[in-house]
């Protein structure tokens, strides 16, 4: 191999609102866990320049979760080709580890990023990711609103509103006839 020809080297990253573990494999031997950044771009510029030495060609991977989609734009505007996987896509180790850490899963995406045993997801841009959150937002107001009707129908039917309900055979919490009161 020529050494003008830029070498991949493969970095699984364990994403967390204020943290990114890093993990790096060459192209042969085991995954290495790297260290662990700050989730903030000044870092993940440092990171980037400091893993791309030895004219080495980065390619990432990271686990789609809950902090979006904002450092998978920031790794391509950089010029890093990024993959983002559904957690639900990932290839489980059958080795038996039962103890999960942010460097081991790191390693793990690593190593089955090299051997293109990931599948990546297809990551919308801005406007799409906007759109997906109004639309979560309004599904969360309605499932509220749903749970808030149930509550007041349910507060009414048991004669609670100060009214008789058909739902409570017609009897009153504070009449005749309910259950375990005194007739009058």
């Amino acid at each position: 191999m020529s050494e003008a020809t830029p070498r991949n080297r493969y970095v699984g990253l364990d994403v967390h609102k204020e943290t990114i573990t890093v993990a790096v494999a060459e192209e042969v031997g085991r995954p290495e866990a790297w260290g662990t950044i700050a989730n903030d771009p000044q870092a993940v510029r440092r990171l980037v320049r400091q893993l791309a030495r030895e004219s080495r060609q980065l390619k990432l991977a990271y686990e789609a979760g809950p902090t979006g989609y904002v450092l998978h734009r920031q790794l391509t505007q950089l010029g890093v080709e990024c993959q983002v996987v559904a957690p639900s896509l990932i290839p489980k180790s059958t080795s038996g580890r039962r103890v999960k850490t942010d460097a081991r899963d790191a390693e793990q995406l690593a190593k089955l990023l090299r051997s293109g045993d990931l599948v990546a997801i297809w990551v919308p841009d801005e406007e799409h990711e906007a759109f997906r959150e109004v639309v979560r937002a309004r599904f969360v107001a309605k499932k509220m609103w749903s749970g808030i009707g149930t509550s007041w129908s349910s507060c009414c039917s048991a004669g609670a509103c100060g009214r008789r309900s058909a739902s409570a055979g017609g009897r009153s919490p504070t009449g005749a006839g309910w259950p375990g009161s005194a007739t009058r």
